[in-house]
């Protein structure tokens, strides 16, 4: 056994009574902040945040902030479309410089004439052309490995969600559905250039968002990203810039409180907390809170009128955040239907949207896959006469000493 479990034993005790010891300190941070979500005041709170410096990312506030919104009546006839994807990563162990992407379709019609698609699209890239994002105006280059390539995958899903909904019935009330966010979180900050983000973004993710718009446009269509078991905060950081929390006219937290240690702070008492724990506190089964906005740099720079809407929903098993452009939260009918058909999901795959379940069951690539996958790269290399080659390294992992 590589790993000794029983040498962590009493570590993984300790850690236990670690958190055991600050679990009254979070239910005082919690009590707080659920107390100020029900009664600060959400003009006022928009208006500092806006005017505010500060180093946590926070939420837009559409208005109200504690409202709760029982689950309208779903459908009987309705579409659900959902996309997953999943890929082999570059490999230097490989005798090719190559890698692979699947990505799961599934299509589920409910109603007076219930069908069902499911299907998977795999994609191999090799050649130089393939494996990299070039600059036009430039000798630069980035490879497409490790989370670009996962920025790829998230472009190629959207593309591929957008094909689907053009085949589908336009008569249909249709949710298109994708696991995880809509913001493209790994593109932000200066990580990557601006050809990268342009290749990316500007002429990938948001050309696929705008084509869903322009459906929806004529037809009932609602486009929505589950994200379950979220760690998000960005609600909670909004709730620290409240009078009672924090006693500045505007934020500004390097220049007021840059010196302080965390739990110096004013703002402390409410930090610690997670968003799914605020409105678990309040949102009954089936419920949803107030609409967000997120003020993320990648969305507020380039996203334009797809700005990204999100609201926590309750489905009973978990509070799950959902996200949406602009052109679906500030429709009430695509929003009502979003939550409806979302809260019916949950409901049909025993607490997570059964259409995302089936996706992700095409698009898994297995450990298993990956071993068929080498083996069929080098077999096709032997059949052309190419050398098969790999590391020491690799070869050693393989062949067992003792």
């Amino acid at each position: 056994m590589a790993l000794d479990l029983t040498k962590i034993a009493s570590q993984i005790g300790e850690a236990a009574s670690q958190l055991k010891a600050r679990e009254a300190e979070r239910a005082f941070h919690l009590e707080r902040a659920v107390n100020t979500l029900s009664t600060a005041q959400p003009e006022a709170l928009e208006e500092k945040r806006a005017l505010s410096k500060a180093t946590f990312l926070m939420a837009g506030l559409k208005g109200s902030l504690s409202g709760r919104y029982p689950s309208p009546v779903p459908p009987t006839d309705y579409v659900v479309l959902a996309v997953d994807g999943s890929h082999i990563d570059v490999d230097r162990h490989l005798a090719v410089e190559c890698f692979l992407i699947n990505i799961g379709r599934v299509r589920i019609q409910y109603g007076h004439n219930p069908q069902a698609s499911l299907s998977s699209e795999p994609r191999l890239y090799t050649g130089e052309d393939s494996l990299s994002i070039s600059d036009p105006e430039s000798s630069d280059a980035r490879s497409l490995e490790g989370p670009l390539l996962g920025a790829l995958r998230a472009v190629q899903e959207l593309q591929t969600l957008a094909a689907m909904a053009k085949e589908s019935d336009p008569e249909l009330p249709t949710l298109a559905l994708i696991d995880g966010s809509l913001i493209l979180w790994g593109l932000g900050g200066q990580a990557y250039p601006d050809f990268v983000r342009r290749a990316l973004l500007e002429e990938g993710f948001l050309p696929a968002l705008a084509e869903l718009r322009d459906m929806a446009q004529s037809r009932p269509l609602a486009l929505a990203a589950y994200i379950s078991l979220p760690r998000s905060a960005d609600v909670v950081n909004t709730l620290r810039l409240d009078g009672r929390n924090c006693p500045y006219e505007a934020a500004n937290c390097d220049e007021y409180c840059g010196r302080l240690r965390t739990g110096q702070r004013p703002c402390d008492g409410v930090s610690g907390v997670m968003d799914r724990d605020v409105f678990g506190a309040l949102l009954d089964d089936g419920e949803r809170s107030d609409l967000f906005v997120t003020t993320s740099s990648i969305v507020e720079r380039y996203y334009g009128e797809h700005a990204v809407h999100f609201f926590y929903l309750n489905v009973g098993s978990e509070m799950a955040r959902v996200e949406m452009p602009q052109w679906v939260a500030e429709n009430p009918r695509l929003l009502e239907m979003t939550h409806a058909l979302i809260v019916d999901q949950c409901r049909k795959g025993h607490g997570y949207p059964v259409a995302i379940s089936e996706a992700h069951e095409q698009a898994v690539v297995t450990t298993g896959d990956r071993e068929e996958f080498r083996l069929l790269v080098e077999k096709a290399l032997e059949g052309q006469r190419l050398p098969v080659y790999t590391s020491q390294k690799n070869q050693s992992k393989r062949m067992k000493w003792l």
